[in-house]
């Protein structure tokens, strides 16, 4: 069986979809993975180094031939149709928002596995590639504010006096907020955080922050973990509740999000106005519409004298240990339906993990979750 992993086309896209260490766990299995050249120029990685773990280097085309086609980013539409028929395609895919890709997929006989829809279940936490980049995305959120606030994260005690630590609220307590808080607090900051879900308070609290209670009615989270979405009365009510929290933070980290829905606007023009000058906003949802009224994607703007940082692709800012860790989501996932006697891969159709991810199989779209999107 041979897999095939091409250089991303994305803008600015550094992470690879599969690293040496892969490979050799791959090839030694009885796979053929072929390396588009230069694959790995991007995180440092050369040609030579996919060699010597049993890769083969080749050109674009020759590989999208491949078996199983493994990428970062959804695949350029028209290179769908170059795909053999019946290939097994994995990446992330977005497909609740792509609809005519998953249609051309289907269309061109692809079975395609959407990274994005990996079930969040214990055996499934190995292969769960949206888990790992938040957890990198939540890092970045922190540094990018550490770096262009104006002072500080820590108390310091100094001949001139003591300096008090930077107050920071994280809103959305998932994998990256949580990962936010526990950077912040590493840097010395006074953490603060919000959630929708009062489950998550006792993780909040075990990093050494503070849990925000703003009293919502009845709330939840979705059978994967997400949280739900919020009516928009609960939405007003929360604002009203993070309005004087937000005025005195030095730094806001968004991160809520709904799986493929739009982000909720969480904070809104009156609230960024009610901020300190020098305060710093990072919109990590600004990819989905936002959490953050003036946010812009991939843009830094400046109101009242408050930075809103928009800017996408925050793992991609760390893509050598992103690309670690999507790698090692991806051989777990071939390694988890790898057939030791065939050296194949096959797609269990009743597996429940299986079920979740795969969008596309024998010209159909299989997922009901996307079938019966409107």
């Amino acid at each position: 069986m041979t897999i095939g992993v091409p250089k991303e086309t994305f803008p600015n896209e550094k992470r690879v979809a599969l690293i040496p260490s892969s490979v050799d766990r791959l090839v030694k299995k009885g796979a053929k993975v072929l390396i588009e050249a230069g694959l790995g120029q991007t995180i440092n990685i050369s040609d030579d180094d996919y060699v010597k773990a049993g890769a083969t280097i080749c050109d674009r085309s020759s590989l999208l031939n491949a078996d199983i086609i493994l990428r970062i980013r959804k695949p350029p539409v028209e290179e769908i149709s170059k795909l053999k028929k019946g290939a097994i395609h994995i990446s992330f895919l977005d497909p609740f928002n792509e609809r005519a890709l998953v249609d051309e997929l289907a269309k061109n006989q692809i079975s395609a596995i959407s990274m994005e829809m990996i079930p969040r279940s214990t055996r499934a936490q190995k292969m769960d590639a949206l888990s790992s980049q938040a957890n990198l995305a939540g890092y970045v959120t922190v540094m990018l504010a550490a770096e262009r606030l104006d002072r500080i994260f820590p108390m310091l005690m100094t001949p001139a006096g003591t300096i008090s630590p930077a107050k920071v609220f994280i809103i959305g307590v998932g994998v990256a907020g949580l990962q936010a808080i526990a950077t912040a607090k590493r840097l010395g900051a006074r953490v603060e955080a919000f959630d929708t879900r009062p489950v998550v308070e006792e993780q909040v609290k075990s990093l050494g922050a503070k849990f925000i209670k703003i009293d919502l009615g009845e709330t939840g989270q979705t059978k994967d973990g997400y949280a739900k979405a919020l009516t928009p009365e609960q939405l007003e009510i929360q604002r009203q509740g993070m309005a004087k929290v937000c005025s005195q933070s030095d730094v806001v980290i968004t991160t809520a999000q709904l799986f493929g829905r739009k982000a909720p606007v969480v904070l809104t023009k009156d609230m960024v106005a009610q901020m300190k000058p020098g305060s710093i906003i990072v919109d990590m949802a600004v990819e989905s519409g936002g959490n953050v009224e003036g946010s812009k994607l991939n843009e830094e703007v400046v109101v009242n004298g408050v930075r809103i940082i928009g800017l996408g692709n925050l793992p991609g800012r760390t893509a050598s240990h992103a690309s670690q860790m999507y790698s090692a989501n991806l051989h777990n996932l071939l390694e988890e339906y790898w057939d030791k006697d065939q050296k194949m891969f096959k797609l269990n159709l009743e597996d429940e993990i299986i079920k979740g991810c795969l969008i596309t199989h024998q010209g159909s779209i299989v997922n009901e979750m996307v079938k019966n999107l409107k």
